[in-house]
């Protein structure tokens, strides 16, 4: 992992000009600005100014414009279109271990615990003591190693010496801890003054069974991986989620180290108790493989978050069209769902006779005299029938009688 600039910060509610609040011009070089606020922020650090509420917000406003103008993309959106350009949100702020007491710092290791990370920042006397070079500096020679514990809000300093053909090369500065504590791997700059300023700093990471953090020096811009800048974009959209996973690769702001004495430091970072690590340097030509494929697959992820935010554009196009599609169809359900009730009403308002009131008592009675009318009828057709049947009789007995007064005459 590449490192990362010294110090985060966060916006404060009323925001003055970042030139101003650092006492630069507005052509003011990298190097003016770095050394404006190295000395803005010992003055106004908590840790020195206990007694003083107001320096905790002037150190804040500090930082903050700070991060602005450290950053050439920040601070040209700022001179172009001001704090307007400029995503506030995306800014987060350290927190000084010394400075929170006893109950606020168990609350922070609880969430440090529980997986929340808390960004921690290096305490001003450690900063004041490098700036006025009164630090011991142990030497760290390239292809060894040191371990020790540095106590929480300390640090043991290092001095790497490489030579012209090291440096052509490029160097590996790495910490790791297989007791897992939590550190910063920190680089200190030569200051005018003779002290060292604080450059860098990489955040300890668990990585298998330890914690580690490296900074790599290879003579091409090497990146690191910021997840807080995924983690705030979640928080803002879930959906983003995938769509930012490669805006963390931010570039390393010093990607090579020239020939001499460099000095590194290793800041104790447990929230109670002492960081066991172990310190080393190393020839990055015995890497040679390893930094090409870096070099390659770095190339290959920048490409893909190029994609990424073209695919994003679209994706959120198709997604838009879909949750119109999604709403019609619901609509669309809706209306024919009622037209079909409708229909179904108009229908059944021809197949269901309504009975009209008193209408029972009417038809019984009208039954029972059409029940009589037809009882009557039918005595009177059984009575012609009964006559008809004697008619019948007498004819054939008139007959028979016919016929045998013919026999007798015959």
């Amino acid at each position: 992992m590449s490192s990362k600039k010294a110090e985060g910060s966060s916006s404060p509610a009323t925001r003055r000009d970042p030139y101003e609040v650092l006492s630069v011009s507005r052509t003011a070089s990298d190097q003016e600005i770095k050394s404006s606020y190295r000395k803005l922020a010992l003055k106004y650090h908590p840790d020195k100014n206990a007694n003083n509420p107001d320096a905790s917000e002037l150190f804040k406003e500090v930082a903050y414009s700070y991060s602005i103008l450290s950053d050439p993309d920040k601070r040209r959106q700022y001179d172009n279109a001001g704090f307007e350009a400029i995503d506030a949100d995306g800014m987060d702020m350290e927190i000084d271990l010394s400075n929170l007491g006893t109950v606020n710092t168990m609350f922070a290791a609880l969430f440090s615990k529980l997986g929340v990370p808390i960004k921690t920042s290096v305490s001003a006397n450690v900063l004041e003591e490098a700036m006025n070079g009164t630090v011991t500096v142990r030497p760290l020679p390239i292809g060894t190693s040191v371990s020790g514990k540095v106590e929480k809000q300390c640090a043991h300093f290092f001095g790497v010496t490489i030579s012209e053909q090291q440096a052509e090369s490029g160097v590996v500065v790495r910490v790791t801890s297989a007791a897992q504590s939590k550190f910063k791997l920190l680089y200190f700059e030569q200051d005018s003054s003779g002290g060292y300023g604080l450059a860098l700093q990489e955040e300890s990471e668990k990585t298998g069974k330890v914690t580690s953090a490296g900074m790599y020096f290879l003579h091409f811009q090497v990146y690191r991986m910021d997840s807080t800048i995924n983690a705030l974009a979640v928080a803002k959209d879930p959906e983003s989620a995938f769509f930012k996973r490669l805006e963390g690769l931010q570039p390393c702001e010093v990607s090579e180290l020239k020939a001499g004495t460099h000095i590194f430091a290793v800041y104790g970072d447990n929230f109670f108790k002492t960081a066991s690590y172990t310190i080393e340097a190393l020839c990055a030509k015995t890497y040679e493989d390893t930094t090409e494929n870096l070099k390659e697959i770095e190339a290959q992820i920048l490409r893909k978050r190029n994609d990424l935010r073209q695919f994003e554009t679209e994706y959120r196009k198709a997604l838009a069209r879909f949750q119109e599609v999604t709403n019609r169809y619901t609509q669309e359900k809706q209306t024919v769902d009622e037209l079909l009730k409708q229909r179904d009403s108009i229908h059944s308002s021809f197949s269901v006779v309504k009975t009209p009131s008193g209408s029972n008592l009417s038809n019984g009675s009208s039954s029972k005299a059409q029940g009589d009318e037809s009882k009557g009828d039918g005595d009177s057709v059984g009575e012609e029938g009964g006559s008809e049947s004697r008619d019948k009789s007498k004819r054939k007995w008139f007959n028979l009688n016919l016929k045998g007064s013919d026999k007798k005459v015959g």
